[in-house]
Parts: C-alpha cells; sequence; structure tokens
C-alpha cells in the first residue's frame, strides 16, 4: 500500500503535545512532510528551543505512523528551530481549542 501526504499529515493530527493537549499539526510544530517510496521524512520544529519533550513526541510519531504501516527504519525525524515557532503556524482549528 502506497502512503500518502494526507494519510501522513492525518496521523500527524492524532500526535498530541504532551503539555497543551492540542496535536503537534495543529500546534504548527511539523514543517514539512516528504515521502520517497516507503521512506518518510518529517521536519518538524518545537515550542521552545529546550522543550524536554521531544523524545515523547518523536515516539508518538513513530506509533502512530507505524499503525498504518510506516516501517520504523523507514521513518526519519528532523527537528530544527528554523523557522522558529510561533503562534503564526498554528492552524485555525489549533487557535479555536486554545481559544485564540
Amino acid at each position: 500500500m502506497k502512503i500518502t501526504k494526507q494519510q501522513i499529515e492525518e496521523k500527524l493530527m492524532e500526535v498530541m503535545d504532551p503539555e497543551l493537549h492540542i496535536s503537534i499539526f495543529d500546534l504548527g510544530l511539523i514543517n514539512d512532510v516528504q515521502i520517497n517510496g516507503a521512506n518518510v521524512r518529517i521536519r518538524m520544529t518545537l515550542t521552545t528551543l529546550g522543550c524536554p519533550l521531544f523524545d515523547t513526541i518523536e515516539k508518538d510519531i513513530r506509533d502512530a505512523l507505524e499503525e498504518c504501516g510506516v516501517e520504523g527504519e523507514c521513518i526519519d525525524i528532523e527537528l530544527t528551530f528554523d523557522p522558529p515557532w510561533s503562534m503564526d503556524r498554528m492552524t485555525e482549528r489549533g487557535k479555536a481549542i486554545i481559544g485564540i
């Protein structure tokens, strides 16, 4: 089964930020999703530079993608702070959830 970018993004909407309890997608943490054959590359940021929750979020991303058939060794998650996160990156749904 060939996975699509839309399917990956839908799975990322299920991955919650452990502190804010809003999806990492709606929070605007996902910068880019690329699919090359069976390989999925996700470029993401965090809300703060020193956020200690990356390991938890990374595991949750891997678990979610494995649920839709992406093998663990085919998942590459790149953490970047360029561009830095800001509230402008949030989806309208995300802003509504936190009352902005």
